[in-house]
Protein backbone atom coordinates (compact mmCIF):
# COMPACT_ATOMS: atom_id res chain seq x y z
CA UNK A 1 0.00 0.00 0.00
CA UNK A 2 0.98 3.64 -0.53
CA UNK A 3 2.13 5.85 1.47
CA UNK A 4 -0.30 8.81 2.21
CA UNK A 5 1.84 11.58 1.53
CA UNK A 6 -0.27 14.04 3.43
CA UNK A 7 0.86 12.58 6.43
CA UNK A 8 4.35 13.45 5.90
CA UNK A 9 5.58 17.19 4.96
CA UNK A 10 9.11 18.33 5.63
CA UNK A 11 10.13 21.50 4.17
CA UNK A 12 13.29 23.88 4.16
CA UNK A 13 13.87 26.27 6.85
CA UNK A 14 11.11 28.81 6.51
CA UNK A 15 8.38 27.67 3.72
CA UNK A 16 6.35 25.62 6.32
CA UNK A 17 3.31 26.72 4.10
CA UNK A 18 4.63 25.67 0.93
CA UNK A 19 4.05 21.68 -0.81
CA UNK A 20 7.12 20.40 -2.54
CA UNK A 21 7.10 16.70 -4.07
CA UNK A 22 9.86 15.36 -5.41
CA UNK A 23 9.27 12.96 -8.25
CA UNK A 24 11.26 10.42 -8.71
CA UNK A 25 11.31 8.04 -12.15
CA UNK A 26 12.35 4.60 -11.41
CA UNK A 27 12.83 1.80 -13.74
CA UNK A 28 14.71 -1.54 -12.02
CA UNK A 29 16.19 0.72 -9.51
CA UNK A 30 16.01 -1.33 -6.54
CA UNK A 31 19.51 -1.55 -5.86
CA UNK A 32 19.21 2.62 -4.77
CA UNK A 33 15.93 4.09 -4.46
CA UNK A 34 15.28 3.52 -0.70
CA UNK A 35 18.33 5.61 -0.07
CA UNK A 36 17.45 8.23 -2.60
CA UNK A 37 14.33 8.11 -1.24
CA UNK A 38 15.60 8.80 2.57
CA UNK A 39 18.24 11.55 1.23
CA UNK A 40 15.22 13.25 -0.39
CA UNK A 41 13.44 13.10 2.99
CA UNK A 42 14.59 15.96 5.09
CA UNK A 43 13.72 18.18 1.89
CA UNK A 44 10.45 17.31 0.61
CA UNK A 45 7.86 14.28 -0.03
CA UNK A 46 9.28 11.78 -2.12
CA UNK A 47 7.06 10.35 -4.91
CA UNK A 48 8.56 7.39 -6.78
CA UNK A 49 7.05 6.29 -10.35
CA UNK A 50 7.67 2.85 -10.37
CA UNK A 51 7.59 2.78 -14.31
CA UNK A 52 7.04 -0.93 -15.01
CA UNK A 53 9.99 -2.16 -13.20
CA UNK A 54 11.34 -6.25 -13.50
CA UNK A 55 12.65 -5.90 -10.15
CA UNK A 56 11.30 -4.86 -6.73
CA UNK A 57 11.54 -0.48 -7.11
CA UNK A 58 8.28 -0.32 -6.36
CA UNK A 59 8.57 -2.05 -2.63
CA UNK A 60 11.95 -0.76 -2.10
CA UNK A 61 10.52 2.74 -2.45
CA UNK A 62 7.14 1.83 0.03
CA UNK A 63 9.45 0.83 2.78
CA UNK A 64 11.80 3.44 2.68
CA UNK A 65 8.59 6.26 2.71
CA UNK A 66 7.79 7.36 -0.45
CA UNK A 67 4.56 7.91 -2.06
CA UNK A 68 4.74 4.98 -4.97
CA UNK A 69 3.06 5.37 -8.63
CA UNK A 70 2.91 2.15 -10.05
CA UNK A 71 2.94 2.15 -14.23
CA UNK A 72 2.71 -0.81 -17.12
CA UNK A 73 3.76 -1.38 -19.13
CA UNK A 74 6.80 1.13 -18.99
CA UNK A 75 6.10 4.13 -20.22
CA UNK A 76 9.75 5.72 -20.17
CA UNK A 77 11.66 8.39 -18.66
CA UNK A 78 9.21 11.53 -20.00
CA UNK A 79 6.08 9.00 -19.64
CA UNK A 80 6.88 7.75 -15.99
CA UNK A 81 7.83 11.88 -15.66
CA UNK A 82 4.30 13.13 -16.56
CA UNK A 83 2.47 10.45 -14.59
CA UNK A 84 4.21 11.43 -11.51
CA UNK A 85 3.73 15.36 -12.12
CA UNK A 86 -0.29 14.69 -12.46
CA UNK A 87 0.08 12.71 -9.34
CA UNK A 88 1.84 15.55 -7.47
CA UNK A 89 -0.28 17.83 -8.36
CA UNK A 90 -3.42 15.70 -7.65
CA UNK A 91 -2.32 15.25 -4.45
CA UNK A 92 -2.28 19.51 -3.98
CA UNK A 93 1.79 19.95 -4.17
CA UNK A 94 2.58 23.79 -4.58
CA UNK A 95 5.58 23.40 -6.46
CA UNK A 96 7.51 19.84 -8.32
CA UNK A 97 11.20 18.77 -8.33
CA UNK A 98 12.34 16.24 -10.56
CA UNK A 99 14.55 14.05 -9.62
CA UNK A 100 16.71 10.73 -10.80
CA UNK A 101 16.77 7.61 -9.37
CA UNK A 102 20.24 5.97 -9.46
CA UNK A 103 22.02 8.18 -6.41
CA UNK A 104 23.80 10.47 -9.00
CA UNK A 105 22.55 13.29 -7.91
CA UNK A 106 22.92 14.53 -4.30
CA UNK A 107 19.91 15.48 -2.23
CA UNK A 108 21.74 18.14 -0.70
CA UNK A 109 21.39 20.34 -3.55
CA UNK A 110 17.38 20.32 -3.61
CA UNK A 111 17.19 23.35 -0.73
CA UNK A 112 18.78 25.15 -3.58
CA UNK A 113 16.38 24.14 -6.02
CA UNK A 114 13.10 24.55 -3.17
CA UNK A 115 13.95 27.58 -1.90
CA UNK A 116 13.46 30.23 -4.71
CA UNK A 117 10.70 28.75 -5.66
CA UNK A 118 8.63 28.50 -2.19
CA UNK A 119 9.91 31.94 -1.76
CA UNK A 120 8.10 33.40 -4.76
CA UNK A 121 11.61 34.65 -6.62
CA UNK A 122 11.37 32.12 -9.81
CA UNK A 123 8.84 29.70 -11.31
CA UNK A 124 11.49 27.39 -12.70
CA UNK A 125 14.85 26.30 -11.08
CA UNK A 126 17.00 24.53 -13.72
CA UNK A 127 20.37 22.44 -11.54
CA UNK A 128 23.60 23.10 -13.59
CA UNK A 129 26.23 20.52 -14.09
CA UNK A 130 29.80 21.10 -14.72
CA UNK A 131 30.13 19.94 -17.78
CA UNK A 132 27.91 17.67 -20.23
CA UNK A 133 27.99 14.27 -20.21
CA UNK A 134 27.96 13.88 -24.12
CA UNK A 135 28.32 15.39 -27.37
CA UNK A 136 24.64 15.79 -28.02
CA UNK A 137 24.54 17.99 -24.90
CA UNK A 138 27.30 20.32 -25.35
CA UNK A 139 25.48 20.66 -28.78
CA UNK A 140 22.21 21.65 -26.73
CA UNK A 141 24.22 23.62 -24.67
CA UNK A 142 25.78 25.99 -27.31
CA UNK A 143 22.19 26.58 -28.01
CA UNK A 144 20.48 27.53 -25.22
CA UNK A 145 23.69 29.50 -23.80
CA UNK A 146 23.62 31.78 -26.89
CA UNK A 147 19.29 31.74 -27.29
CA UNK A 148 19.06 32.26 -23.52
CA UNK A 149 21.93 32.51 -21.09
CA UNK A 150 20.94 29.20 -19.46
CA UNK A 151 24.35 26.71 -19.51
CA UNK A 152 22.66 23.50 -18.54
CA UNK A 153 18.89 22.55 -19.89
CA UNK A 154 19.04 19.26 -19.80
CA UNK A 155 19.76 18.33 -16.27
CA UNK A 156 17.29 16.21 -14.89
CA UNK A 157 17.08 17.84 -11.67
CA UNK A 158 14.22 20.72 -12.22
CA UNK A 159 11.92 22.50 -10.34
CA UNK A 160 8.87 24.64 -10.96
CA UNK A 161 6.11 25.81 -9.52
CA UNK A 162 2.63 23.34 -10.27
CA UNK A 163 1.20 26.24 -12.39
CA UNK A 164 3.80 25.98 -15.24
CA UNK A 165 2.71 22.39 -15.36
CA UNK A 166 -0.85 23.46 -15.49
CA UNK A 167 -0.82 25.87 -18.25
CA UNK A 168 1.27 23.67 -20.45
CA UNK A 169 -0.02 20.27 -19.84
CA UNK A 170 2.57 17.31 -20.12
CA UNK A 171 6.18 17.02 -20.32
CA UNK A 172 7.80 16.03 -23.90
CA UNK A 173 6.51 12.86 -24.16
CA UNK A 174 8.64 10.90 -27.05
CA UNK A 175 11.74 13.26 -26.74
CA UNK A 176 14.21 11.86 -24.37
CA UNK A 177 14.84 14.93 -22.23
CA UNK A 178 12.05 16.61 -19.79
CA UNK A 179 13.00 19.99 -21.28
CA UNK A 180 9.28 21.13 -23.29
CA UNK A 181 8.12 22.44 -20.05
CA UNK A 182 11.69 24.21 -19.34
CA UNK A 183 11.65 25.64 -22.69
CA UNK A 184 7.45 26.10 -22.96
CA UNK A 185 8.22 28.17 -19.05
CA UNK A 186 11.00 30.58 -20.07
CA UNK A 187 9.11 31.52 -23.84
CA UNK A 188 6.06 32.35 -21.77
CA UNK A 189 8.31 34.68 -19.45
CA UNK A 190 8.62 32.42 -16.39
CA UNK A 191 11.65 33.92 -13.56
CA UNK A 192 14.04 31.52 -14.24
CA UNK A 193 17.08 30.68 -11.67
CA UNK A 194 19.98 28.59 -12.51
CA UNK A 195 21.57 26.12 -9.41
CA UNK A 196 24.78 24.24 -9.50
CA UNK A 197 24.46 20.90 -8.94
CA UNK A 198 26.83 17.50 -8.28
CA UNK A 199 26.82 14.72 -10.31
CA UNK A 200 27.89 11.49 -8.89
CA UNK A 201 29.00 8.48 -9.86
CA UNK A 202 26.10 6.32 -11.20
CA UNK A 203 25.47 3.26 -8.42
CA UNK A 204 23.49 0.75 -10.53
CA UNK A 205 22.72 -0.41 -14.67
CA UNK A 206 23.42 2.04 -17.34
CA UNK A 207 22.26 5.19 -18.18
CA UNK A 208 18.24 5.42 -18.99
CA UNK A 209 19.53 7.27 -22.05
CA UNK A 210 22.07 4.91 -23.63
CA UNK A 211 25.57 5.71 -24.77
CA UNK A 212 27.36 6.01 -28.11
CA UNK A 213 25.04 7.15 -31.25
CA UNK A 214 21.77 6.03 -29.94
CA UNK A 215 22.16 9.00 -26.74
CA UNK A 216 23.64 11.38 -28.88
CA UNK A 217 20.05 10.36 -31.31
CA UNK A 218 17.86 11.18 -29.11
CA UNK A 219 19.61 14.10 -27.40
CA UNK A 220 19.62 15.62 -31.57
CA UNK A 221 16.42 14.58 -31.72
CA UNK A 222 15.40 16.77 -28.32
CA UNK A 223 17.14 20.05 -29.86
CA UNK A 224 15.34 19.64 -32.94
CA UNK A 225 12.21 19.75 -31.13
CA UNK A 226 13.14 22.51 -29.09
CA UNK A 227 14.30 25.32 -31.65
CA UNK A 228 10.80 23.90 -33.35
CA UNK A 229 9.03 25.28 -30.27
CA UNK A 230 11.36 28.18 -29.85
CA UNK A 231 10.92 29.63 -33.72
CA UNK A 232 7.08 28.59 -33.15
CA UNK A 233 6.60 31.22 -30.35
CA UNK A 234 8.69 33.39 -32.24
CA UNK A 235 6.48 33.44 -35.00
CA UNK A 236 3.08 33.95 -33.20
CA UNK A 237 4.56 36.40 -31.19
CA UNK A 238 5.05 38.36 -34.34
CA UNK A 239 1.99 37.78 -35.70
CA UNK A 240 0.44 39.03 -32.46
CA UNK A 241 2.46 42.14 -33.01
Amino acid sequence: MSTNISDYSPHPSGTDNFSVIVVIPGYNEAATIAEVVRGVQPYAKPLVVDDGSADDTAGEAESAGAHVVRLSPNRGYEGALDAGVTEAARLGADAVVTFDADGQFDPKDLEAVIRPIAEDKADLVLGQREKPARFGEALFNFYSKARFGIDDFLCGLKGFRIDMYERHGRFDVGFSINTELAMFSVLNGARVKTVPVLIRSRESGPSRFGSGFRANRKLFRALRHAICMDFRHAFKSTIRT
